[in-house]
């Protein structure tokens, strides 16, 4: 029995194993990096929202258009909103956008919503994490469509 530690693996061997691990990270990249929100989905008008921190403690969701208060999130609640809003912001703060630019919420042509940042190109499928998490953007867009 010989020793294999003097075989050599051939070098076309080595480069098409290369050629595929890039082929392999180019359309993970690929398939990350999106043209449109929503490619192959219908987009549904969406409204553009102002989240406000208040000295209570609550989030106050502003509808960009009118200006106007449309909800309010306690301060004792609505965790899973104070948490998505928290890495969007912290997106915005990494790459210098202030909060003053509205985000995006958006009723897909599926039904699911999606909460999105036109300045970090940040986007937040909504349902993802669940009806109950999905049903507490639903009543903040059904406020501002109804605002308006």
């Amino acid at each position: 029995m010989g020793h294999h530690h003097d075989q050599k693996v051939p070098r076309p061997i080595i480069a098409a194993a290369a050629a595929l691990m890039a082929a392999t990270i180019g359309l993970a990249a690929l398939g990350r990096a999106r043209i449109a929100p929503d490619a192959g989905v219908e987009q549904t008008p969406h409204v553009e929202l102002r989240f406000e921190d208040r000295d209570s403690g609550a989030v106050a969701v502003i509808d960009h258009a009118t200006d106007e208060e449309v909800w309010l999130v306690p301060a004792e609640s609505g965790g899973f909103v104070r948490g998505v809003l928290r890495g969007v912001y912290r997106t915005r703060h990494l790459e210098s956008v202030g909060q003053e630019p509205p985000l995006e919420l958006w009723r897909r042509g599926d039904g699911e919503l999606m909460l999105s940042d036109p300045e970090t190109g940040h986007e937040v499928e909504l349902r993802s994490f669940g009806h109950t998490n999905h049903d507490s953007f639903a009543e903040i867009l059904a406020a501002a469509e109804t605002d308006r």
